[in-house]
């Protein structure tokens, strides 16, 4: 008997661009198992034959294969052809497949519908109802934005925009509902998504776009692909990168960090991506979105360095839905941000104000957070880790600031460019509209507010005046200095204010009252000085109301980083939480316990309403780091002569030689200049907690006749 004619070769299979490679995973044969059958695959299929005798024997799956016997069928030759379902690993997911043996041994399978790409997705989509599956890499990730409103009944009102490639461009993907608490977490930079059953829509065209790592890449803007539960129900898959294939051609991300020493030429707005030694961090505060709103922006001040120059990034970081990272930045950590925005004044050949302010894309990362990101192949990533490792422990641990209050973005020299960038009718307020205004505030929320009025007294309290138990400050009874001016005598009846050193009317009291000299050297450390305006003597005592918030809380004081009491600090400059929580950390130490950061005290300075019939009393932080001056910088203010000699005692008393009396001089004859002129006020306002409210005085400004210009 002659041997059968075998079958002439079967051609090989011809691959398609758009479909990656897969590595298919078979065990052969597949086993019968006693298990009930499984349906048919509910998607189109495409059969391909295969030779049966050339496939290679593959590893068997790391799950059990199911098998069944299908319905039968009649083939061509009336032969009935037995079927079995069983799956196959591709791109690290499992898919089912169809077998049909044939004699001689020929194969046939279905495969998912093959792949599209984003260019082809944006030329065809309007002719689609259903589209292809998309293999894309994200590049970019968005804060979760909520909008929920009353007047609509949704259960999860958050959404979510992020920035995918592939080897044709870059699109937005927008993650809706449900979906977000699901996958937002799973979604990071650099995640590689299989993504089937998803709906296309015209973009927003209000969306704010991330600047590209890759300047070359192209962008399309025209649709956006949208996951959601529902409408279609999207099927997400991540693909584990050590299972991603150069073949596919996906992008890799790229970042664009920049060193301090090129900060200051980059323009305006540009974006760029930093890492630094964190050694200041603010407490978080919260501002509103919009006037009267109930929604609020979380943000704070972090000082950085990276060792190119002797001055930080200063950055102004809000909140990216990375609770985590956002919570516990700490001096001494590495921190890393991306899509970091520029903000300088441009109106100013020599600009004052230069910091980087979070935007809509920008991701935080942490000490402990670095592991695995696309970043640390960076080259600036790189020379920041060698230069870190030069760098000693305990120098960099004495610049270390935590918390307290922080006087930046600074005003503007002028209160006519404040104006430009504020609403005046929103923030010029009167001095009897201030206690409305502060009881509206909410728990954390900060607000500056500018107030009209003139300058009429000035004190100075020490915070080594706080009682035993170190509670609260005392506020220390002042002399009142308004009898005889020092060096040029005033007439008496002329109008003007007057006032004696320190030096001597100390020296004076101590003679009155019989002190030997050791008392009144301790008389001398332990008084302090205050001016007050004729103005305020008269009226003082007939006004309608008169405000103090001049009180300095412990809260509100920089205070110098503990690296032992990490957890406790952390903790007390972030928002409490709305529930109990247990603490994390242990601890016998108060607040007020540790060192300050800044002066020795602070300056009350009262603001007489221009009717003479309110006053506010005000406080005034003369803010300053001896380790690092360029922490709380006094530049910031040098144009105001008289917050400029407020805050000079701060530098000064940090030298026990020098004494407050050329200071006590200087502060006394900036206030004669003011004295019943108005002035423009610039007050930073924060609640701290139910009954604790600080008022800052931020910046002064002259009026001038019918301008309003800078106080020199």
């Amino acid at each position: 008997t002659s041997s059968p004619t075998p079958d002439p070769p079967h051609p090989p299979l011809p691959r398609t661009s758009p479909c990656p490679p897969f590595f298919l995973s078979l065990q052969h044969p597949p086993p019968p198992l006693p298990e009930p059958p499984l349906p048919p695959p509910s998607f189109p299929c495409k059969i391909l034959p295969l030779p049966y005798q050339n496939l290679p024997l593959p590893p068997i799956l790391p799950s059990p294969l199911r098998s069944s016997p299908s319905p039968t069928r009649t083939s061509p030759s009336a032969h009935v052809l037995p079927k079995r379902y069983i799956q196959i690993q591709a791109c690290g997911l499992f898919y089912h497949l169809i077998f049909t043996f044939f004699s001689p041994c020929f194969l046939f399978f279905s495969l998912v519908s093959k792949l599209t790409s984003l260019g082809h997705l944006e030329m065809n989509w309007r002719s689609r109802i259903h589209f292809s599956p998309l293999l894309v890499r994200i590049l970019h990730k968005a804060r979760l934005r909520y909008y929920g409103k009353p007047d609509k009944k949704l259960d999860i009102p958050y959404q979510a925009y992020f920035e995918v490639a592939d080897s044709s461009g870059m699109m937005s993907m927008v993650l809706w509902n449900s979906l977000c608490p699901e996958w937002y977490n799973s979604m990071k930079i650099g995640t590689v998504l299989l993504l089937e059953q998803y709906g296309i829509k015209t973009s927003y065209p209000f969306k704010t776009q991330p600047t590209p790592g890759d300047s070359q890449m192209k962008r399309f803007t025209t649709i956006e692909i949208s996951l959601n539960v529902r409408d279609p129900p999207t099927k997400v898959n991540i693909i584990p990168e050590k299972m991603v294939k150069p073949e596919w051609r996906l992008p890799e991300v790229r970042y664009r960090f920049v060193t301090r020493s090129e900060l200051d030429n980059l323009p305006n707005n540009h974006s760029c991506d930093i890492i630094g030694l964190v050694i200041f961090v603010g407490r978080v505060e919260r501002t509103r979105k919009r006037e009267y709103s109930e929604d609020f922006w979380i943000h704070r001040w972090a000082h950085v360095v990276d060792g190119t120059s002797d001055q930080p990034f200063i950055l102004e970081l809000f909140a990216t839905s990375q609770p985590d990272v956002f919570e516990h930045i700490h001096p001494m950590t590495y921190l890393v941000c991306t899509q970091m925005r520029v903000v300088r004044d441009i109106t100013e050949n020599t600009p004052r104000t230069l910091y980087l302010t979070t935007s809509n894309e920008s991701q935080m990362f942490i000490t402990g957070w670095h592991k695995g990101q696309p970043y640390t192949r960076d080259a600036k990533v790189k020379n920041f880790i060698q230069w870190i490792k030069t760098q000693s422990e305990a120098d960099q641990m004495k610049k270390t600031v935590i918390g307290g209050y922080c006087p930046f973005p600074p005003a503007p020299n002028s209160f006519l460019k404040y104006c430009k960038n504020n609403k005046v009718e929103s923030v010029l307020k009167a001095i009897s509209e201030m206690e409305r205004e502060i009881e509206d505030l909410h728990y954390r929320e900060h607000k500056r507010f500018a107030v009209q009025g003139i300058i009429s007294a000035i004190r100075y309290v020490s915070y080594a005046a706080e009682d035993a138990s170190g509670m609260e400050p005392i506020q220390v009874q002042c002399l009142r200095i308004n009898t005889v001016q020092d060096e040029q005598p005033v007439a008496p009846g002329s109008g003007g204010p007057t006032f004696v050193s320190h030096y001597a009317l100390t020296q004076q009291a101590g003679d009155d009252a019989g002190f030997g000299r050791a008392e009144l050297q301790a008389a001398q450390k332990t008084s302090h000085d205050s001016w007050q305006s004729d103005l305020w003597t008269m009226v003082k005592d007939n006004l309608i109301d008169h405000l103090h918030y001049c009180t300095v809380f412990p809260e509100s004081i920089p205070r110098k980083f503990d690296y032992m009491h990490k957890e406790f600090l952390i903790q007390q400059y972030n928002l409490h939480p709305a529930v109990y929580k247990p603490k994390e950390y242990r601890t016998n130490k108060e607040i007020h316990e540790f060192k300050s950061a800044s002066g020795p005290g602070h300056y009350e300075v009262t603001i007489l309403g221009i009717n003479h019939d309110v006053a506010i009393d005000v406080a005034f932080p003369p803010i300053f780091c001896p380790e690092d001056p360029h922490l709380f910088r006094i530049e910031d203010i040098q144009n105001d002569t008289l917050l400029s000699c407020m805050s000079c005692i701060s530098m000064c008393q940090q030298d026990t030689r020098c004494g407050p009396r050329p200071v006590s001089d200087e502060i006394v004859k900036a206030a004669v200049d003011l004295d019943r002129q108005h002035v423009i006020c610039i007050l930073d306002i924060c609640r701290l907690e139910e009954d604790k409210v600080e008022v800052f005085l931020n910046k002064i400004y002259k009026i001038m006749e019918t301008a309003v210009v800078n106080l020199a």
